[in-house]
């Protein structure tokens, strides 16, 4: 048996075209590192969006509105069915109406040493909306102060702006948890002042917000208007710069924060440059093996006679066909093994460098990495098996006739 495999070694490799196993080789190690690179890199595009480590707290939120135009001015209410369906995308997880206040307020300072005061209005949202945790977000009407959540931008805007143009000091957040504000509110029966204290500040909701119970209270006992529709809502999303979030919300007339739906722009582009890598890649595995079955018939061809006269020896036809089928086929395997191992090392040092910008990616390619690495290797088995058996069937035919 070892003499028989040293005599087909010698014939199969005087016919061999070391040009052509070069270029089937080279053309099938492109192909393959391309399509596992695609694979991984939608792999890795999805985690971005999807994983829990990458999910942003702010962007996922979108506060929504219908965009003002002259011909909706003072009508700008959203409509239940208008809400339902809205809730009902499948890109959104959830909704929560922002209730305004219908009444006047205004807040000022309690001291003296710290003059301050502006007209306000006030705004609240489901708990489940709010983007910090406080354990007096409550109230009701035996509570010693309002608690109230300020946009970070009032902040920024209060110290950078505004205390300049009042002589006013500059403060960090946590002086300003510290401060009791004067809440006053204007109802029908004249002014009425509760304590009110900032507890938080949110990035998500550009809005001074109250508790629910303060301002169902405040708007049945100080609002003129019972009976306005909602004007925003916050809803929950997966993936804020999803295009058909983006293109159903320019179609039903609604406008959210530009800056978190502009990556809907650069989804597009991404998508297009992985399908086109893909298709890239499969075409060109698709002539790699139509180079590397040529490759086998080409060498099974050169070597007929060869192996023509083994066979009236009697050698069997299954003994040539495991033998061809083990020189043709661990070279493919070896390949797929390397552009696998390829893409793995690509990965790693991707993981490390975005890691570093608080960017998380899996250390080791994806599962579907995996399995369309795979997937080749079948394939290339299949194919390789195929074209050995009908290379020998031609040999032994030409024998018979």
């Amino acid at each position: 048996m070892h003499g028989l495999n040293v005599l087909l070694k010698k014939i199969i490799r005087s016919g061999t075209g070391r040009s052509r196993y070069i270029m089937a080789m080279t053309g099938l190690s492109f192909a393959i590192i391309l399509i596992l690179a695609a694979v991984q890199l939608q792999a890795d595009y999805r985690d971005l969006l999807y994983s829990k480590n990458n999910r942003d707290s702010v962007a996922n939120f979108l506060v929504i509105n219908k965009t003002i135009t002259d011909q909706n001015l003072g009508a700008t209410g959203l409509t239940e069915s208008e809400i339902k369906d809205l809730q009902n995308q499948v890109y959104v997880e959830s909704v929560g109406l922002l209730t305004p206040s219908r009444f006047k307020a205004s807040i000022q300072s309690a001291s003296d040493r710290f003059p301050f005061y502006t007209d306000i209005a006030f705004e609240s949202v489901p708990k489940e909306f709010i983007d910090i945790t406080a354990k007096d977000w409550t109230w009701n009407e035996n509570a010693m102060f309002i608690p109230i959540i300020a946009p970070n931008m009032f902040l920024d805007f209060y110290n950078f702006q505004f205390s300049f143009s009042q002589n006013l000091p500059q403060l960090t957040q946590q002086v300003v948890k510290m401060i009791v504000f004067k809440v006053n509110v204007y109802g029908p029966k004249g002014m009425v002042t509760f304590n009110g204290r900032v507890v938080g500040f949110s990035d998500r909701i550009s809005s001074l917000l109250v508790p629910e119970e303060f301002m169902n209270w405040g708007n049945t006992v100080f609002g003129k208007k019972q009976d306005l529709k909602p004007s925003r809502v916050i809803i929950k999303t997966r993936d804020a710069g999803n295009p058909q979030l983006t293109a159903y919300l320019k179609g039903k007339n609604l406008s959210t924060d530009a800056d978190k739906t502009r990556f809907s722009k650069y989804r597009r582009v991404v998508d297009i440059v992985v399908s086109i890598s893909g298709i890239t890649g499969i075409i060109l595995f698709s002539f790699a093996l139509l180079v590397f079955t040529l490759f086998i018939q080409l060498t099974v061809a050169s070597s007929r006679e060869d192996i023509r006269l083994l066979i009236t020896l009697g050698t069997s036809p299954s003994q040539l066909r495991g033998f061809l089928f083990l020189r043709f086929l661990p070279g493919t395997l070896v390949i797929i093994l390397v552009s696998f191992c390829m893409v793995g090392i690509i990965q790693f040092l991707l993981y490390r460098q975005l890691t570093q910008q608080g960017i998380f990616l899996s250390r080791l390619p994806d599962i579907t990495t995996t399995l369309a690495a795979l997937l080749i290797a079948g394939v290339v088995w299949l194919v390789t098996g195929f074209s050995i058996k009908k290379c020998m069937k031609g040999s032994l035919q030409l024998r018979g006739a």
